[in-house]
């Protein structure tokens, strides 16, 4: 299976999961600000540090599937930062889909322009480093925010949130292959 298709498929169970839950729940994650929707991917990614370090653990979710949740937070927050205050707390099915895929469109070729000048070094990368580098994109978030959304020479918000989409698609398709603990 070629790279492109790993990542659809990687990305189609991510989309199914949040359209599930968006028809659960709604959109009730409007309500959370940048710092809240950093926390809750924190979250995720320090469960697998912890599951990596431990060798063990005790409640049932896998490391996969918290993959697939950072991946749709950071969805969300790329979301959020489009959307205006405004837009309202409550938002279509259908429309939130549409801005899914928009952005997952928008990350899968960030991966394609990566990966062509990169040459695919993801594959060579332990799970352990895909972890690391959630955690450190988070922390620049962090210092962002906390410098008034304002950056002088780095890229901003959204490019770290497509990064980490991109690691956590990166981290699916190795424990899909079987490379990475699952």
């Amino acid at each position: 299976m070629s790279t492109i298709d790993q990542y659809k498929k990687a990305v189609t169970e991510c989309r199914d999961i949040f359209k599930k839950k968006t028809i659960d729940y709604g959109t009730s994650w409007r309500v959370y600000r940048t710092i809240s929707i950093v926390d809750q991917i924190y979250i995720k990614a320090k469960r697998i540090r912890t599951i990596q370090e431990k060798q063990q653990q005790k409640i049932g979710d896998t490391i996969a599937s918290e993959f697939k949740g950072i991946l749709n937070y950071a969805i969300i927050g790329l979301i959020q930062l489009d959307l205006k205050e405004d837009a309202g707390e409550e938002l279509a099915v259908e429309q939130v889909i549409e801005m899914y895929d928009q952005k997952i469109t928008q990350a899968q070729l960030l991966m394609l322009d990566k990966n062509h000048d990169y040459g695919e070094a993801w594959r060579e990368m332990s799970q352990e480093s895909f972890v690391d580098l959630i955690l450190a994109k988070l922390q620049r978030i962090r210092q962002i925010l906390a410098n008034d959304g304002k950056t002088l020479v780095s890229e901003g918000i959204d490019a770290n949130y497509y990064d980490i989409v991109n690691y956590s698609v990166f981290g699916l398709i190795l424990i899909e292959e079987g490379v990475h603990q699952g």
